[in-house]
């Protein structure tokens, strides 16, 4: 890689954090896309990131049909276009090589929420571990991610201070830096409130809601290596992760009727269609509807 690229791609880092907002998560990927495509023969044979002419970057994008995922090859491109429109308005370029590619078609993959039963078992079964502090803190951190429907890096951002136990609930700072007030249900309250006992302390209010073992803020990598321990605890064997705790609060909520718009602002969605991808999820609710409303349904 030029020394050229490693500028180009600093700036764009800064871009993203600053100017965009992005999360961590994001700026990680969208940066490891650009700096693959730096490292790639199309890059290097035009003499740099700024050089890349449409026809190469095609052939580069070309090699990942078939390879990968329609959505992972969606996020690359958007990551490149994002890198390229910043060269663009910089002055650094004067034409943007991804405009006019097209994105391969989104595959359409439905989530597979948890059932209600498996959530509480996550919860409320007994905890193995030695140390009450971290066993409150899983216990909470579960409790939170399916009471409340947070993302997962929106969990680990969490400051003690953001939780009002008098109001019962918390300040989220969601993508795009946007905020959101999210309610929290009464058992969650109940296990944040007595992990927070077990850590009550002067200074407290500025400290992250959640820790690690080394008392420092848990990670996104952090909680998804907690949640697998939890897994093989209760004996869950199917494959989970945070945001199947997500996809389960939304789901349970639409199965008990919860308007769709009330379920889009707690999930902070920006776009309804977004939300809808659960009403292809709930049969059970399809079957109810059916059966309260079919004439030949009633005499089920």
């Amino acid at each position: 890689m030029t020394a050229a690229d490693r500028s180009a791609i600093a700036e764009f880092r800064s871009y993203l954090a600053i100017e965009r907002a992005f999360s961590p998560h994001t700026v990680r990927a969208y940066v490891g896309e650009v700096e693959r495509l730096a490292g790639g023969q199309e890059c290097q044979r035009a003499g740099g990131l700024d050089r890349v002419e449409p026809l190469a970057l095609r052939s580069y994008l070309a090699q990942f049909h078939g390879r990968h995922r329609p959505s992972t090859r969606n996020r690359r491109l958007a990551a490149l276009r994002a890198f390229f429109r910043c060269r663009v308005r910089t002055g650094a370029m004067e034409r943007d090589p991804s405009e006019g590619l097209p994105g391969p078609k989104p595959e359409r993959r439905l989530p597979t929420p948890l059932s209600a039963d498996a959530c509480e078992q996550l919860i409320e079964a007994p905890s193995l571990r030695r140390d009450a502090l971290l066993g409150g803190r899983d216990r909470a951190l579960f409790d939170l991610l399916y009471g409340t429907g947070l993302r997962v890096g929106e969990a680990v951002g969490l400051n003690v201070r953001d939780f009002s136990r008098e109001r019962r609930e918390l300040r989220v700072r969601g993508k795009g830096d946007k905020e959101r007030v999210v309610p929290i249900p009464g058992r969650a309250q109940a296990s944040l409130l007595e992990y927070l006992e077990l850590r009550e302390q002067p200074g407290i209010l500025g400290q992250p809601l959640f820790l690690n073992v080394r008392r420092q803020r848990l990670s996104e990598r952090g909680v998804r290596k907690v949640l697998q321990r939890r897994l093989r605890e209760v004996g869950i064997t199917r494959h989970v992760t945070p945001h199947t705790l997500r996809h389960s609060y939304a789901t349970h909520l639409l199965d008990a009727d919860v308007d769709l718009r009330a379920i889009q602002e707690l999930l902070g969605h920006e776009r309804l269609s977004t939300t809808q991808r659960y009403t292809h999820v709930s049969a059970e609710r399809l079957a109810r509807i059916y059966r309260q409303a079919h004439p030949r349904a009633r005499g089920e």
